[in-house]
């Protein structure tokens, strides 16, 4: 992603407090200078408070979110997940890991009683990449040690996670990585085939229902299941990565629901956090789970499954279910493609490739990769966050909460108009 200095600041952007040059400073000297400067190309804010779809700033500006990478599908601080985290702090926010610990069993019930038919065991973690390494850890427990990912598919950047994150500028500097992984085509049953063939019953299929990093890249109808009937031909673990296409993000609970698909293993993460704590996990059938079952030992993290991060996840999920989110964010979604379409029509077969999604995974696909970082640099000066994709440099990509109301969704569509114009005549220029 190419990026430009911002916009001139206009009479409604107030100049950067003080506090944002300090943290910016505090960035340069702790934490990275890339970070830094890449603070200072974005305006050189500090986030402070968040609520809803709003995220405010230390210079007292508040920006709509349409970005936060697939998290924030209740929204920042959910009063329901707030109340049950605030709870638990004021109880027993981690756990001794000595005795059974309550409220991880609750939530391992709630999230299994939507997930796919028999993917009845949860292993919660800390985090999507965590999630992918306890996935592999259990293939490789069952003697499936190949890997078969897709390209441009994206799973995490610890090392395994990152041995199937299908992008040369993350794994090249860290080889050598896992052995024996294989890339093929996503949306290519052929490829998979010839893959798994090669394989015999080695083989662990990592895939994602829609890829999210990849640049909001959905498969044709039916592949989902042709991957499933395949890994069954040849005797393949399945693994399927729902990181951030879970938990109604695409418009259903879960992106296999579209096609029926129940994986061996299926992963989630991001919206299972609320917007409020950080959690993931790995959900398995009795037979996948069957090692870390038996060992308890086998797999373990200290902050795993503690009790601040599972309050987080059952309230996530009961207000999922008493909100209606899922059916919500299907009808939001339409809505907002549509609108999103219908703006960048004027600019089609000319700055803009495409325009594509699911539920609220939405991207719109750039003839130039200088838009996507002009584009998003435009959106900010003018209130809006949204996204780039890691692994698909022209994609910029929208992750807008459920909770978006109708003048947010104009204000969103206005903005848009306003930045896509700016964007086409500075990229020309």
């Amino acid at each position: 992603m190419t990026l430009s200095p911002p916009p001139a600041r206009t009479e409604a952007q107030p100049a950067r407090a003080t506090a944002g040059t300090d943290v910016v400073d505090l960035y340069l000297r702790h934490i990275g200078s890339g970070r830094a400067v890449m603070g200072r190309v974005m305006g050189g804010m500090a986030e402070v408070r968040s609520e809803g779809a709003w995220i405010h700033a230390d210079d007292g500006r508040r920006f709509l979110d349409f970005g936060g990478y697939g998290v924030f599908i209740l929204g920042h601080r959910h009063p329901a997940v707030v109340e049950a985290v605030h709870r638990q702090i004021d109880t027993h926010p981690l756990a001794s890991r000595v005795f059974l610990e309550p409220v991880a069993a609750r939530a391992a019930e709630a999230l299994a009683a939507h997930t796919p038919p028999g993917l009845d065991y949860v292993h919660f973690v800390n985090s999507g990449a965590e999630a992918t390494e306890a996935a592999l850890k259990l293939a490789r427990a069952h003697g499936r040690n190949c890997l078969i990912t897709t390209r441009k598919g994206f799973h995490g950047k610890t090392l395994g996670a990152l041995s199937v994150t299908a992008n040369a500028t993350y794994q090249t500097p860290f080889e050598p990585l896992l052995p024996d992984v294989v890339q093929v085509e996503y949306d290519d049953p052929a490829d998979l085939e010839q893959a798994l063939a090669a394989r015999c019953d080695r083989a662990c299929v990592v895939v994602e229902p829609v890829q999210g990093e990849g640049g909001v890249r959905i498969p044709r109808p039916g592949y989902l299941g042709q991957v499933a009937a395949l890994c069954r031909a040849y005797g393949a673990l399945l693994v399927v990565d729902e990181i951030q296409t879970g938990m109604g993000r695409l418009g259903t609970w879960w992106g296999v629901d579209a096609e029926d698909v129940r994986p061996d293993i299926l992963l989630t993460g991001k919206g299972l956090s609320g917007g409020v704590v950080p959690v993931a996990a790995m959900t398995a059938t009795a037979q996948a789970y069957a090692p870390f079952s038996r060992d308890p030992y086998l797999h373990t993290s200290t902050f795993g499954a503690s009790p601040i991060a599972c309050a987080a996840a059952l309230a996530t999920v009961r207000v999922m279910e008493s909100e209606d989110t899922v059916a919500r964010a299907a009808a939001l979604g339409g809505r907002i493609l549509a609108g999103v379409r219908a703006v960048c029509a004027p600019y089609e077969g000319g700055l803009v490739r495409e325009v594509r999604g699911r539920g609220l995974l939405i991207g719109i696909e750039f003839a130039r990769e200088q838009a996507v970082g002009e584009l998003l640099l435009e959106m900010i000066a003018r209130g809006v966050l949204v996204n780039h994709s890691l692994n698909s440099t022209r994609v910029l990509r929208l992750t807008p909460p459920a909770v978006v109301e109708d003048a947010a969704l104009d204000l969103f569509l206005t903005t848009l108009a306003e930045a896509l114009r700016s964007t086409a005549a500075r990229v020309a220029g």
